[in-house]
């Protein structure tokens, strides 16, 4: 499986909930600005990382990924080659991805959709 296909995925679920309950196009921004965050957030703690400095926590990694940012915290692990070893870490953040993406679901379901 390409390590791409999770984004991908959340892409197709969030044209759907925007196409059956009207997930207004602020929160596609959102999470364009958080996953933007996100990155460089993660490409921050890796030329630390190179310059032996002072690292962002994992929490705090892990947390703006929890917040919306994990398709960038994605796209960083694979493009900067960063945090993909350690396997503590990628369980964690696979673990954000699932509860954020059900979090979105949740509340696109809850707030937006036509009460049956």
């Amino acid at each position: 499986m390409t390590p791409y296909a999770p984004l991908l995925l959340f892409l197709i679920l969030y044209a759907w909930t925007t196409w059956a309950w009207g997930v207004p196009a602020v929160v596609g921004l959102l999470y364009l600005a958080a996953s933007a965050i996100c990155f460089a957030a993660y490409a921050l703690d890796k030329s630390a990382a190179r310059r032996k400095e002072r690292r962002t926590p994992e929490r705090t990694l892990l947390l703006l990924g929890l917040a919306g940012g994990w398709p960038g915290g994605l796209l960083a692990q694979q493009w900067l080659r960063h945090k993909t070893v350690k396997q503590p870490f990628r369980r964690l953040f696979w673990i954000t991805v699932a509860v954020n993406a059900g979090a979105f679901v949740w509340m696109a379901r809850r707030l937006l959709a036509p009460i049956d």
